[in-house]
């Protein structure tokens, strides 16, 4: 059958239905030892045909972070997926460049991750389901009220004989059977031929496909077919062979199969370090869809990063179609300062030292034009400004372009080469190498030495702990004051509750409320071993003079006081204080609480605030 071509302006051959490929059934699986020896490293063969490029018409990416990408790291929290999925929906932009996000559905964890980010409204990405070939599994599905979801539809050898214990009819007829119940539920199946790339193309998967594809046409329903490089084998050499030739895999399911490129997905593994590529190649011969996971999270060495898929579409459609792609800098930051994960320092885009350079020559280059030796303006595409990697060849000049960038000083802030701390941290780089050293000055010891010779553009540990601590004790205060207990202006009442909460946090020190006209009401809340030294401190004492009585009952606010000696204990303190008011919103008081910062601090130390 002949049929024309519009966008090549030929007639393209079609095959008729007796040229359809059909299931060939075995009684032993093919484990095409030949290519896949497995006691060796698996081979690379050709048969030298040529096939030319053939993008779809619609490219996109689609997103397994929470399902695939789940599976190697541990769990994400709910809270966690939700922050997550916005980066995601930054990504794709109005055009739906992440045009779907698949989740799991099994727990009570998976179904409310998947309705907190469902609630967001967003239109892209579209949120879809993942299960397993077995029919209760739809009902899942359908109980989210979700259309579509991906269905684990297994296609080698290796899978239907070694781990279904099936053979290619059993399995032929399984994966029919669901995605025909799949349709008759009104849900759209996408069915994941996993390990294609050693599967039997024309002996299996052309035929399974063929099938899915009449049943689309009889129901009407859109059945997707998402092609899984399982285990990483896919090639995009020229003239290299089924089954791991990625171009020719996707061309015989669009020519022979009849599997329009929108309804197809390209999902691979990391095995072979050709992740990246082979879903770019999976793109140009006419595949859609590529999938990936944030930072290439999945399976054993994983899929294929979303930020690289990001840059690879870019780069190909000439256009970013709305993709803020600031928000890979975003989420790695995430990851690494909420989630705990340490991206690698040459982590394309999103590691530490991702466009720093090293070599002299390098550095010398970059202090003149940075476009010489950086990929792309880093600094307006991932917010990431080019750095420099100190050593014996850096003069002045790179340490001030690493402190100007690692301190994002700009304009009349920036510190040229002469300042005196500019030349003292150059001095103490010249020392290590006249000492012997043969390794570059990593990032912590040039913050450490700007931290010595520039104190003035840094915030101290010390600085943040307080930072901390005044945070604390103003969430500690606000909540207290607003107990009923507290409220109540009864000492008696009140001492009991002040006792529990100092018993709960023992870097409290002192705890006390006083009248509306100063006069302390409590008696003195304070650990066992300094109730001795609070025998001064009175029930009718005025304290009316104190900074934290009077501020909080001049504006009603929550008021915290800079650092002091206790004249009590003589320990270093802060005291924050609280109106406390009537039903009529009268202050009728202030509760005080004096923190010792010692304590806080070995608390912080240990990871207990």
């Amino acid at each position: 059958m002949a049929r024309w071509n519009s966008k090549k302006r030929v007639l393209d051959h079609e095959h008729s239905r007796f040229w359809r490929h059909n299931l060939i059934d075995t009684a032993e699986p093919n484990l095409m030892r030949e290519v896949f020896p497995y006691t060796e490293v698996p081979r690379i063969d050709f048969d030298h045909m040529m096939l030319p490029i053939d993008p779809a018409e619609d490219v996109f990416i689609t997103d397994t972070t929470f399902r695939d990408g789940q599976q190697a790291r541990p769990p994400y929290t709910v809270k966690q997926i939700g922050t997550i999925f916005d980066f995601l929906h930054r990504l794709s932009g109005p055009g739906g460049v992440i045009r779907q996000s698949e989740f799991f559905l099994y727990t009570g964890k998976d179904r409310e991750a998947l309705d907190l980010c469902r609630s967001k409204g967003y239109a892209f990405p579209k949120i879809t389901g993942w299960i397993r070939a077995v029919e209760q599994d739809l009902q899942l599905v359908a109980d989210m009220g979700l259309d579509e979801t991906g269905i684990l539809t297994s296609v080698s050898d290796y899978h239907i004989f070694l781990k279904l214990n099936l053979d290619r009819k059993g399995a032929f007829d399984k994966y029919l059977r669901i995605a025909r119940t799949a349709i008759e539920k009104g849900i759209i199946p996408r069915c994941h031929f996993e390990d294609v790339t050693r599967a039997d193309v024309y002996g299996f998967c052309i035929p399974l496909a063929t099938e899915l594809m009449r049943l689309r046409e009889e129901s009407g329903i859109d059945v997707k077919i998402r092609l899984c490089d399982t285990l990483g084998f896919g090639l995009t050499y020229t003239g290299a062979a089924l089954p791991r030739s990625v171009p020719k895999i996707v061309r015989a399911f669009i020519e022979e199969a009849g599997v329009p490129g929108h309804l197809l997905e390209w999902h691979g593994h990391n095995d072979f370090h050709k992740v990246l590529v082979n879903a770019a190649t999976a793109w140009l011969y006419g595949c859609s869809g590529a999938n990936g996971t944030l930072l290439g999270f999945g399976e054993r060495t994983g899929n294929a990063p979303i930020e690289g898929l990001i840059m690879e579409y870019i780069g190909l459609m000439g256009t970013t179609n709305g993709i803020d792609t600031t928000a890979i800098t975003d989420m790695a930051e995430y990851f690494q300062s909420v989630l705990g994960y340490r991206i690698p320092p040459n982590y394309p885009y999103v590691g530490e030292e991702f466009n720093a350079t090293r070599a002299g020559i390098h550095a010398d280059g970059l202090v003149k034009h940075e476009e010489i030796y950086n990929i792309f303006d880093t600094r307006i595409l991932l917010r990431r400004p080019v750095s420099i990697i100190i050593s014996d060849k850096s003069g002045v000049a790179s340490i001030a372009y690493w402190v100007n960038t690692r301190l994002r000083l700009e304009g009349e802030r920036r510190l040229d080469k002469r300042h005196p701390g500019i030349i003292k941290i150059h001095k103490r780089v010249m020392h290590e190498y006249e000492q012997g050293r043969n390794t570059s000055i990593s990032n912590e010891e040039l913050e450490r030495w700007s931290r010595r010779f520039l104190p003035e553009f840094f915030v101290s540990e010390f600085d943040l702990l307080k930072r901390k601590a005044y945070a604390l004790a103003a969430h500690l205060v606000e909540e207290v004051v607003e107990s009923e207990v507290i409220k109540s202006m009864d000492p008696a009442r009140q001492e009991l509750a002040l006792q529990t909460m100092l018993d709960l946090n023992p870097f409290i020190q002192y705890i006390y409320v006083t009248d509306h006209e100063g006069r302390k009401l409590t008696r003195n809340i304070t650990h066992i071993v300094d109730k001795a030294k609070y025998e001064s401190a009175k029930v009718g004492e005025d304290l009316s003079d104190r900074p934290w009585f009077i501020e909080p009952m001049k504006d009603g606010k929550v008021h915290v006081t800079d650092f002091y000696t206790s004249r009590y204990t003589g320990a270093l303190c802060i005291t924050v204080s609280a109106p406390i008011r009537n039903e009529s919103e009268e202050i009728v008081g202030i509760l005080g609480i004096d923190i010792r910062f010692e304590d806080l601090a070995k608390m912080e130390q240990n990871g207990d605030v």
